[in-house]
């Protein structure tokens, strides 16, 4: 039996992923603040932005199992709000989840990775990372963060056997969306704030179903080769085609004719 280890499994994407990897008959280890264990599912609770958390659930998981298959980092969440009016302490926040929290789960899973000569490591990322999102800048810039960590990692892991790979979902219909922290600080001075937050969510609840983004997951975990980077959703993946094609100007200028 094959075994998967992610973060963020209680909900969402996260949720979906754990569901069909059970169906499809791996053991998966659930490490998130929240979840709960099942007959077929063991969760372990775990923060995070607490780099002694990480290692006690890595080390708890490792104790039930003695090989890890497939990892994935998929615990984030978002912030809203204009550059000018987000406090320095939930920029950090955003990059201590999204960011220092899959590097966290990656130095401490990478010892048991590189003992055993194989495995992946899998991220859950966004379309945010390619095209910045006005009045989501942190976010954006946390998930392009990830991008390039991945990146690196990808070509420092490979003589062990270890495959990096990375999903970069467009809209997904998930918790998300109502978790997301809006700052309404500042809306007197950028009026466009709340209707492009209200657009971006709006475009989230309509989007694509969290279990497609699992079957994205699902196919990266198991196919024997696979690429640095997948973009989850046709539409999104023409949408980074064109950021790489056109002048980043114009890019630039359509998001901010969408949002702004």
């Amino acid at each position: 039996m094959k075994t998967l280890l992610i973060t963020g499994g209680s909900s969402g994407i996260g949720l979906a992923t754990v569901q069909l990897f059970v169906a499809k008959g791996w053991q998966v280890i659930e490490l998130s603040r929240s979840g709960q264990s099942s007959p077929s599912v063991l969760h372990i609770p775990c923060d995070v932005t607490d780099e002694a958390s990480v290692q006690a659930a890595v080390a708890q998981a490792m104790s039930h199992t003695r090989h890890l298959d497939v990892v994935i980092s998929n615990a984030g969440f978002g912030i809203s709000g204009p550059i000018e009016f987000t406090s320095l302490q939930d920029a950090q926040k955003q990059f201590d989840v999204n960011f220092f929290g899959a590097l966290r789960l990656v130095k401490a899973v990478l010892p048991i990775l590189r003992k055993q000569r194989s495995g992946r490591i899998l991220f859950t990322s966004s379309v945010a990372a390619d095209l910045s999102i006005p009045y989501q800048s942190f976010y954006s810039a946390s998930k392009s963060a990830l991008n390039a960590m991945a990146l690196a990692l990808a070509n420092e892991v490979r003589s062990f056997g270890i495959r990096v790979s990375v999903l970069m979902p467009g809209d997904v219909a998930t918790g998300f969306t109502d978790a997301r922290e809006k700052n309404i600080q500042g809306a007197e001075v950028y009026p466009g704030v709340q209707s492009a937050v209200a657009a971006m969510e709006k475009d989230e609840r309509g989007g694509m179903t969290p279990m497609q983004m699992a079957r994205c997951l699902y196919r990266m975990a198991t196919r024997p080769c696979i690429k640095p980077i997948y973009i989850g959703g046709f539409t999104y993946g023409i949408f980074c085609l064109l950021n790489r094609l056109l002048p980043k100007r114009w890019v630039n200028g359509i998001v901010g004719m969408l949002y702004c």
